[in-house]
């Protein structure tokens, strides 16, 4: 007689655990964190890749969660993590000691740099280049204190109403996979967090000669100086208060003049650095920019001694960029000029507004779109002298009343001026040899990092909104967050790369549409890909078997490209 035991939603937890035991996690954990001395069942590295594995599954922080979670799938963590695993080794109280491991930041560089060596041989990851970037978290709660970690800052979430706090982070290109994290007070300034982000990758991967990628605060003269000391490149645009639009004028004068030749930078694929005129006669290339370089010499003191370099300037004008921010200023002329006629309306709804009132109002919207210096306004002024008799009281009198009528004008020279700087920027290398489109697409795949900072904020790894109350908790769940997002990264990069040397599309990821293939697919879509697989558990004969729901071509097809076998899965059955 058969009795049916339970059933279990295995799901990606096998395949997520395979990845986790590939890094040697665990084992890196219990070495490089201390744990109780009275620390009883599952050891701390095998709990916190238990933890992960349910993280990046359901895609929820709670701590609460995950112990009636870890009761639902006892077969199979048994037979993926340990021998014994109990459901109170994932209790929340256990996974907040796990937490307070985690915050020695000490213990926790030295773990993070031997994850990333580790990481590096076991991938055969090339580590030429490294982006930096930062992003904010907020979250309904009070400001504890001056010094705490929740303070009220500029937001990258668009609530400045809300305190937050601060994630720096560096992420070897192009995984777009964390290497460093630091979290940091949500009323700190970017730019002093370059260079210490940037020392704890050079302790981490111990190397030199890395290209370092960021935004316009990695233009700090300080973090140039530094990175060109230590033997290192970076590639970052310069700010407008480096490069004012006076200075970019002054360096686009012998474009317009037509005395700088400019080099054509081409979509990837084609022949990315041409002459203008060396189209290919059989295909006509698609051109994505130009621009044209030069030296420049900077200096920075260093103590009683002066430091210099060699660094060239990269100015691009990006077609696309430009186009949009054409619109953009279109945009805003026509709201500033719509706005200035709505000055001259009279009428029910209308007030009637003073010279003087006039005159501050159109100031202010000339302020507002930024348009102070392309529109000029003429003031017409009218007098009306009113006769009143006398009534009651009231003796005959005369009223002047004066009304302005506001007239704008777009100044043509100065419109034409400011559209020709359009599109156009700076970027600085001290890497000489780099060239005009190896810039252009290194900084156009500053999206990667982004990409991790969406995934730190959405569904696949939920931060927000955030329920700890201790911001120490709060400050290492993102660092434990950050294990997750380097597993999704590997994940994807891994399944890419196969693809990209089988020239092979992968289908069957997209619902509705199964003949949909894509070269590159979402570690999402791929998780996604595991859902439904189920472990049934009967007694037969008074002997406990197990039944596993039979795997999918595709999901054979993604442990494949991963260098995985369908083992991970078949022993879940004994």
């Amino acid at each position: 007689m058969a009795q049916l035991i339970g059933n279990e939603r295995v799901d990606d937890i096998p395949l997520l655990l395979s990845q986790m035991e590939k890094l040697n996690l665990s084992g890196l954990a219990d070495e490089h964190f201390n744990q109780h001395g009275n620390w009883q069942g599952l050891s701390l590295g095998k709990v916190l890749v238990g933890w992960l594995s349910y993280l990046l599954s359901q895609g929820d922080p709670r701590l609460n969660q995950v112990e009636e979670w870890a009761s639902g799938l006892s077969s199979t963590l048994t037979r993926c993590l340990a021998p014994t695993v109990r459901s109170l080794d994932f209790s929340d109280d256990r996974l907040e000691r796990v937490l307070d491991r985690l915050s020695d930041d000490q213990q926790w560089d030295e773990f993070e740099g031997e994850l990333n060596r580790h990481t590096v041989r076991v991938y055969d990851l090339r580590t030429a280049c490294v982006r930096l970037d930062t992003t904010t978290s907020s979250g309904y709660r009070p400001v504890e204190a001056e010094e705490g970690l929740f303070q009220f800052g500029h937001s990258k979430d668009y609530r400045p109403d809300l305190p937050q706090v601060k994630i720096s982070q560096a992420a070897l290109d192009p995984l777009g996979m964390p290497v460093s994290t630091t979290v940091v007070s949500g009323n700190q300034a970017d730019d002093p967090l370059y260079i210490p982000e940037i020392k704890k990758v050079q302790q981490s991967l111990q190397e030199s000669g890395l290209t370092y990628v960021g935004d316009s605060k990695m233009a700090a003269l300080e973090t140039r100086r530094y990175i060109a000391q230590s033997q290192n490149h970076y590639l970052c645009p310069l700010p407008e208060k480096q490069v004012s639009k006076a200075d970019l004028a002054e360096l686009l004068a012998p474009v317009f003049r037509g005395e700088e030749l400019l080099s054509q930078v081409v979509a990837p694929g084609q022949n990315s650095h041409a002459p203008a005129a060396a189209a290919a006669p059989e295909q006509e290339p698609e051109f994505i920019a130009k621009g044209f370089t030069l030296t420049m010499t900077p200096s920075v003191g260093v103590g009683a001694e002066t430091f210099s370099w060699r660094e060239q300037w990269l100015v691009v004008h990006s077609f696309k960029y430009a186009a949009r921010q054409q619109k953009g200023l279109d945009n805003r002329i026509e709201k500033a000029t719509e706005a200035l006629n709505q000055l001259n309306l009279t009428g029910r709804g209308h007030k009637r507004l003073s010279p003087p009132e006039t005159r501050d109002a159109a100031h202010r919207i000339l302020q507002r779109y930024r348009v102070k210096d392309l529109i000029q306004v003429v003031y017409e002024s009218t007098t009306q002298t009113t006769h009143k008799r006398a009534y009651g009281d009231q003796p005959a009198r005369t009223l002047t009343e004066t009304n302005v009528t506001v007239k704008p004008t777009l100044d043509a020279e100065a419109y034409q001026h400011r559209s020709q700087l359009l599109g156009w920027r700076v970027y600085a290398s001290n890497d000489l040899e780099l060239s005009l489109s190896e810039a252009v697409y290194g900084y156009r795949n500053e999206y990667l990092i982004e990409q991790g900072f969406g995934r730190y904020k959405g569904k696949a790894l939920g931060l927000r909104p955030i329920y700890l109350a201790s911001e120490k908790r709060v400050k290492c769940l993102i660092r434990l967050l950050s294990l997750g997002l380097r597993l999704l990264c590997l994940l994807e990069f891994s399944v890419r790369t196969q693809l990209e040397a089988d020239q092979q599309s992968l289908p069957g990821l997209y619902a509705g549409n199964p003949k949909r293939a894509t070269q590159l697919p979402t570690a999402e879509l791929l998780l996604k890909a595991f859902r439904g697989i189920t472990l049934t558990i009967m007694e037969i004969d008074q002997v406990s078997q197990r039944f596993l729901s039979p795997l999918s071509e595709l999901q054979l097809r993604i442990l494949q490209l991963l260098g995985s076998s369908d083992h991970i899965y078949l022993a879940l059955t004994g």
